[in-house]
Parts: structure tokens; sequence; C-alpha cells
């Protein structure tokens, strides 16, 4: 048995769960609602103030979905109540963002300032001009997206500039040494 997917999840007050025909999931809560198609073979019922998740046999397959269907089930849950939230730090001599409206504007050391779209049911905050806070309910797309804003300028190892994760920490090379090279 899975030590994951066979704990039940416990849906707080305020959150709706719908599951209908081939487990087709929809969860409303304060932060809005998220829907999701689960894999047709894992058995999801709602008892009580509890979703349970079984599984129909003990194929390889069936052992490796029944996990990760709770875990997808809890995230859409957890995100309809509290949200998700990924924080980016941008550190480079004139690097910087800020938010124009829906567009977040990045200065990355390029010839053209980037701009980004906010996506549909994610908001971004730049609470300083390093600093970007990316929040939503769909815990996929909010680390999709950060994903997307460090991808313009990854972290570089030699002076660590470029945009990285706020925990993410990252491995420092040490430059050229002034030595004799070889004759």
């Amino acid at each position: 048995m899975s030590r994951i997917g066979r704990m039940p999840i416990t849906v707080p007050n305020g959150v709706d769960v719908k599951i209908e025909g081939s487990n087709f999931m929809t969860v409303k809560g304060p932060k809005g609602t998220l829907q999701r198609q689960l894999h047709k073979d894992m058995i999801i019922k709602l008892e009580d103030k509890d979703v349970i998740v079984q599984r129909p046999s003990e194929e390889k397959t069936h052992k490796a979905l029944h996990g990760l269907t709770r875990t997808l089930i809890a995230n859409m849950v957890e995100g309809v109540t509290n949200g998700f939230q990924k924080a980016l730090d941008i550190n480079g001599v004139g690097y910087r963002a800020q938010k124009q409206g829906k567009k977040l504007v990045l200065t990355l050391g390029y010839s053209h300032p980037v701009e980004m779209e906010e996506p549909e049911g994610i908001t971004v905050e730049v609470p300083a001009p390093n600093k970007i806070l990316i929040k939503g309910a769909d815990k996929q797309a909010v680390g999709q997206f950060a994903a997307q804003i460090r991808f313009k300028r990854e972290p570089e190892p030699y002076k660590g500039k470029g945009i990285k994760y706020e925990t993410e920490v990252i491995r420092r090379k040490e430059g050229k040494t002034g030595g004799k090279g070889k004759k």
C-alpha cells in the first residue's frame, strides 16, 4: 500500500469537491476553482469530509498512480484554500523587475527589456526591484511561470548574476588564476 496514497484528504469548510464521470475533479474554494482530469483507473470516493483514493489492483502502474493521484488532489484542495507562492531573487548590476499593469518588465542586461504577460489565475508582485513574488491557486502553473521567468537569465556560477529561486543555492566557481602558463 502506498504510504501517501492511503492517507485521506480532509476537505476544509468552504471548499466544495465534485467528482464526475471518469474521475474529472472540480474543487471550488475561496482562492478560485481548479479542474483536473485524473487517471480513469483510480477509484476516488468522497466520504463525509474526506477524499479517499484507492487503486484497483497491485499492478506497478496502479501503485505509481496511487500516490500521484492523492497528491494532485491534495494540491488542488491546498491551492483553493491557501494558494501557492514562489519567490525569485534577481542578482546583478542594473538587473531589475517592474510591474506595468498585467505585464512584468525585466531589465536583464540585454539590449531590450524582457516583457512577460501575467497568465490567467496567477498574480505577480514586485515588492522590490530585485524580488518577484508569483502567487496562484494552481501549484503547477505557479511553478511553470516561475521557471519561465528564471529561464530568461539563469544564474551563472562565477559572479552569481541572474534570476534564482529564493531558496536556491548557487554553487560558485573560482575564476581564472594569474599563474604562469605552459611553454
